[in-house]
């Protein structure tokens, strides 16, 4: 039964200096500080915002198995988070009369393998405000793309999140949950022993987001985010996998 490494031990590893860096342990983890607000889920782990009420990033791995599930979605299911303060958290009812639909930053459909780990996904600390049109279609397909490649390669290490920008977009609701202007997503995998990144932002908007003209090395993102993406890796073979970034290799062809 699936658990990340637990809030707790995150935060006193980073207190302490340290990241995680047994082999193929955690990889999917950014670095984390001491000021964090790590919430460790079934599935995966947020790095939290109680000021944007959204997550920074959200981590987890998807192996070929956990892509294949019986668990099912119920939209219902969108509720404030246990494990942190209600008073730092969006409501349900910041999005009602919105115009901004409840993304998923890590998405329903890659924790079919356990109904726990789902109904998880749900929690408003994994949402953010998103475009309907976004939501439902480009986004929707990386999505499903990452899941092809976590067959394809037995295992990815995953992490998305918001892009807050100029904050064009302004607030929603009560509690004023931030809209991004964008969203990213990181993607590592081994293949042949190597590992290998490619990372993408779309816009928070409906206009048709290509993966070829949206993607980029996961140094480019790092250097737009101001995060430090798969830092439990070795300084040198983090370097190496993030430096470039060629679509091709990832099946990927340009319009």
């Amino acid at each position: 039964m699936k658990r990340p490494v637990t809030g707790l031990i995150a935060l006193l590893l980073a207190a302490a200096g340290c990241y995680f860096q047994a082999p193929e342990a955690n990889i999917e983890l950014p670095a984390i500080s001491s000021t964090d607000v790590i919430l460790s889920h079934k599935g995966y782990v947020t790095c939290y915002n109680p000021e944007t009420r959204l997550p920074v990033w959200v981590a987890y791995e998807l192996t070929e198995d956990e892509t294949r599930g019986d668990a099912n979605r119920d939209n219902s299911m969108f509720q404030m988070d246990p494990d942190f303060s209600k008073r730092n958290q969006a409501m349900r009812e910041d999005y009602y009369g919105s115009g901004w639909t409840k993304g998923h930053m890590a998405c329903a459909g890659d924790f079919r393998w356990d109904s726990e780990a789902m109904d998880e996904t749900f929690y408003l600390t994994n949402i953010c405000p998103q475009n309907e049109e976004l939501n439902k279609g480009d986004w929707n397909f990386l999505e499903r793309q990452v899941r092809r490649w976590a067959r394809e390669y037995g295992r990815v290490w995953v992490v998305s999140g918001p892009v807050i920008g100029s904050g064009r977009y302004g607030t929603i609701g009560e509690r004023r949950v931030v809209v991004p202007d964008a969203f990213f997503k990181a993607v590592m995998v081994q293949d042949y022993g190597k590992y290998r990144s490619i990372a993408f932002i779309m816009g928070n908007d409906d206009r048709r987001y290509y993966l070829y003209d949206c993607s980029m090395s996961v140094d480019e993102l790092e250097a737009r985010t101001g995060l430090d993406f798969f830092a439990s890796l070795p300084d040198d073979v983090e370097e190496a996998s993030e430096s470039r970034c060629r679509p091709s290799d990832w099946g990927i062809k340009a319009r």
